[in-house]
């Protein structure tokens, strides 16, 4: 296309392409947004299902955050409805609270412990490990061996297609420990859902006269023919330099969704995890965390997979020495600004990338003004 000054090309429309699209044209700039896939949103993408219910395409998507930032960006494009997420592990036959608290303590051990007691029992039954490099370091110094084996260690090769001690220690220091009957998943200060939905968010956040929006476009199928003043990528970084150092591992994900008639209510939390059975990790029930009113119900099964559109950058020393040589050569590019998930390899929950967005945007306006 002809060159137009200034426009900036954004690559993807989920959060971190969206949010840094919206804030450049909020500051003046034309921007024009180049996606892959056939809608907005990226991974956070929803819609309503064959009968009717809203549900998540590429898995469930709970947002929450302690930046009131944040939350009150994501706050002009939608109203929140209020939503505390709880998920139950099935583990010898019961459906025990995730992350681990004093319910889960004494169900699994058969004991009926107080909050000091557990602390203590959990203090006994702890291998302590120094340095703590793995997530199964991290696990087993916290809770010990027991627990570790019935509610972690297969759930993480599943899902990771690793053991644990094949992982950084970053993936399992996410899930907290608690011994009080806390039994929220996340305790963050802002938990909400948007009440129209993810798609509903992104599309008033891109309804702007200086943002023009392409889905279906590959990249690299144009990129020879973009002359923007400044391109924002945030795809996977390897792919943007043609894997030219090599592939990064991400980890993949397929979703089997189903429909469930005549009933309200498929199963007693929003989430069931399978750490032990089935080659699915977990089962999420929309409605639960919707709350949307219909007669049947619609769940996901999520089957981990090393193939496919990439997810979750996996964490261990190895692939981040690999990233380490891919951002020098993002570093040299002047005019690309790498932002995301993808595009920084890490592990960004869906605030942790808005507000790294938000960074990023701000030095652009700075820079391009």
């Amino acid at each position: 296309m002809p060159r137009q000054q200034p426009e900036i090309v954004v690559v993807g429309a989920g959060f971190s392409g969206a949010v840094v699209a919206r804030s450049l044209a909020d500051a003046g700039h034309r921007v024009r947004i180049i996606e892959r896939r056939g809608h907005i949103g990226g991974n956070a993408y929803d819609d309503f299902d064959a009968h009717g219910i809203l549900v998540h395409r590429h898995g469930p998507h709970l947002f929450h955050t302690n930046s009131a930032r944040v939350f009150d960006y994501l706050g002009r494009f939608t109203a929140w409805r209020p939503y505390e997420h709880r998920v139950l592990s099935s583990v010898g036959g019961k459906l025990l609270p995730v992350p681990i608290n004093l319910d889960t303590i004494n169900g699994f051990f058969g004991l009926d412990l107080t909050e000091a007691e557990a602390a203590a029992h959990l203090a006994r039954i702890r291998e302590p490990r120094d340095p703590v490099l793995t997530s199964e370091d991290v696990v087993v110094n916290a809770v010990g061996r027991d627990l570790y084996e019935a509610m972690f260690r297969n759930y993480t090769r599943k899902q990771w297609g690793l053991d644990p001690s094949a992982l950084d220690a970053s993936v399992a220091a996410r899930i907290p420990v608690r011994t009080s009957r806390d039994d929220r998943y996340f305790t963050d200060s802002y938990q909400a859902m948007p009440a129209d939905g993810y798609s509903a968010l992104f599309r008033r956040m891109l309804d702007h006269p200086a943002i023009a929006v392409e889905c279906g476009v590959d990249f690299f199928t144009v990129r020879d023919r973009l002359v923007p003043r400044h391109l924002i990528y945030t795809g996977p970084v390897d792919g943007f330099f043609g894997h030219v150092l090599g592939r990064l591992p991400y980890r993949s994900l397929r979703f089997e969704h189903e429909h469930v008639a005549g009933t309200g209510s498929f199963q007693p939390a929003a989430t069931v995890n399978y750490p032990n059975e089935h080659a699915f990790t977990r089962i999420t029930e929309f409605r639960k965390i919707t709350g949307q009113a219909a007669t049947g119900t619609s769940i996901v099964r999520e089957y981990p997979q090393a193939e496919g559109e990439p997810y979750y950058p996996v964490p261990n020393p190895a692939n981040q020495a690999l990233h380490h040589r891919y951002r020098a050569l993002a570093r040299a590019e002047e005019d690309v600004t790498f932002v995301g998930r993808l595009a920084e390899y890490r592990y960004y929950n869906m605030d942790q990338a808005v507000g790294s967005a938000l960074k990023v945007a701000g030095r652009l306006v700075r820079a391009l003004s």
